[in-house]
C-alpha cells in the first residue's frame, strides 16, 4: 500500500470513528429517557405491576439499539453517549436481576454472577479510562450477550408461557434443571450468562493488550 494510500484510508477511518462533544443529541436523548425508566419499571415491579413493569422493562431494553442506529447513521456519536449508553444497559441490567430476586423469579447465584460481571466491567473501564485514557470499545458479542438477558428477563416477567424442565436434580436454585415447569426466559438467561463468560474474557484480553500498549509508550 502506498503512503497516499494510507493516508486516505487512515484519514477515512477517523473520520468514520470521529465522535463531538455534544450533549443534547437524539441518541442521547433517548439515552437519558431510557435512564429514567429503570426506577419507574422497579417500582412497578416491586408492587405487582408485573405487565406494566415488563412493558417498560421491554421499552428501555429495545430502545439501546435504536439510538445506537440513529447516532451511527446520523453521525452524531458523542463522548458522552458512548460512556452513558453502555452504564445505562449496565444499570437496567443490575435493576433488572435485583427486581427479579426480590419478586422471587430469580436465584441468587445468578444475581451474582450478572452483577458481578457488570460491576468488574464499570469499576475496570472507569480506572482504565481515568488512569490512562483508555476506553475498551464495545464489541458485538456483548452486545448478543445483554439481548439475551434482556429477553430472558422479559420471559421472566411475564411468566408465560411455561416449559418443562429437565429432571436431574433437586436443587430449587436450579430452576429448569430441577423437574419443575419453569418460565421460558430462564433459558435465555442461561444463554446470557455462558456467553457473557466468554465475552468477558475477551474484554480483559482486549484491556490488558491496551494497557500493555500504554505502558509501553509511557516509558518511551
Amino acid at each position: 500500500m502506498t503512503a497516499s494510500k494510507r493516508a486516505r484510508k487512515e484519514g477515512q477511518s477517523n473520520s468514520e470513528t470521529e465522535v463531538s462533544n455534544k450533549i443534547f443529541t437524539i441518541p442521547n436523548i433517548i439515552t437519558f429517557i431510557r435512564l429514567l425508566m429503570i426506577p419507574a419499571f422497579f417500582v412497578l415491579l416491586i408492587d405487582g405491576h408485573d405487565i406494566l413493569a415488563t412493558i417498560l422493562f421491554a421499552i428501555a431494553a429495545s430502545t439501546d439499539w435504536i439510538d445506537g442506529q440513529i447516532a451511527r447513521r446520523t453521525n452524531s456519536v458523542s463522548k458522552l453517549g458512548q460512556l452513558l449508553d453502555p452504564t445505562v444497559d449496565r444499570l437496567l441490567m443490575i435493576v433488572g436481576v435485583i427486581g427479579l430476586f426480590m419478586v422471587g423469579r430469580l436465584p441468587l447465584w445468578i444475581i451474582i454472577i450478572v452483577i458481578g460481571r457488570d460491576l468488574c466491567m464499570l469499576i475496570g473501564g472507569a480506572y482504565l479510562l481515568k488512569r490512562y485514557r483508555i476506553k475498551i470499545a464495545v464489541i458485538y458479542a456483548g452486545k448478543v450477550v445483554t439481548t439475551l438477558l434482556f429477553v430472558g428477563f422479559v420471559g421472566l416477567l411475564m411468566g408465560v408461557p411455561m416449559t418443562p424442565a429437565f429432571d436431574v436434580c433437586t436443587f430449587s436454585w436450579l430452576p429448569g434443571f430441577n423437574g419443575e415447569s419453569v418460565a421460558w426466559g430462564i433459558w435465555f438467561v442461561y444463554a446470557g450468562i455462558c456467553f457473557g463468560i466468554v465475552t468477558t474474557g475477551i474484554y480483559v484480553s482486549k484491556a490488558l493488550h491496551a494497557l500493555s500498549n500504554a505502558r509501553q509508550k509511557k516509558d518511551c
